[in-house]
């Protein structure tokens, strides 16, 4: 089956990040140029990590205006900003340390607090911050995808996948029963551009099912982002779009 127009395919992981970081300073530019500002929602992950690395690069930093950039997060595992398991702590280590962000400018989940308080504090910072709005409208939405199917923290079968009003909740990851704050798909849905993330062969199975499969998005929770105004792209290495 030919992949739809909005998947690109590389080669390599590597390729897949030169080019992540290639479009977040695309739509930097774009993003600055019209309206003075860059609103970004992270990701974690192996495959976001490599693209926070090159984005401090002089290839790519020196190509943004940092002070004008706001960074966001899509998730966070309810943890200490230092822990290893922390998407800020990675992201703040590969990229935001290395880079002239001022630090007003990164609006980090509270993942060492209580999870309901921390959803409800970052509902609350988000509500602020886009003040005026109905919805939060981020430039850029950075997602990736796991084996079975769950984004941000959007875990299969559970009542955070039904919900149309509240921007943040809290939810477990299945199995481990670990606490998460996760930004809700409708939030997702309102951003500019979303861009996925997808390496790996053993993700090749459920993205095809994701993006070619019947609709089922309590099963497949990657497949409620459907930006309702903005572009969704999925950028995948080989070994992932193997059975695409």
């Amino acid at each position: 089956m030919e992949s739809p127009s909005n998947v690109l395919i590389f080669d390599t992981p590597e390729q897949l990040a030169l080019a992540a970081a290639e479009k977040f300073v695309e739509y930097a530019h774009d993003a600055t140029g019209d309206r003075g500002l860059f609103t970004v929602a992270l990701a974690g992950g192996n495959t976001p990590m490599r693209v926070y690395e090159l984005l401090a690069t002089d290839r790519f930093s020196n190509r943004i205006a940092w002070p004008q950039v706001h960074l966001f997060f899509g998730d966070e595992r309810c943890v200490p900003p230092d822990h290893p398991e922390s998407n800020y702590a990675m992201a703040y280590e590969m990229m935001i340390s290395r880079v002239a962000i001022p630090a007003k400018n990164v609006h980090r989940i509270i993942g060492e607090g209580n999870p309901t308080d921390s959803a409800r504090l970052y509902e609350e910072q988000l509500r602020t911050f886009f003040a005026g709005l109905a919805w939060p409208r981020f430039n850029l939405v950075w997602l990736g995808m796991g084996e079975d199917g769950h984004t941000a923290s959007l875990f299969p079968n559970r009542e955070s996948l039904k919900e149309e009003s509240r921007w943040v909740l809290t939810t477990k990851r299945p199995q481990l029963e670990q606490d998460r704050v996760t930004l809700t798909a409708p939030v997702f849905n309102q951003a500019a551009h979303v861009v996925f993330l997808v390496t790996g062969k053993e993700k090749a199975a459920r993205l095809a099912e994701v993006l070619h499969g019947p609709s089922g998005p309590d099963r497949l929770p990657a497949q409620l982002v459907r930006p309702v105004d903005g572009t969704l792209e999925w950028l995948c290495d080989r070994e992932a779009a193997a059975k695409l």
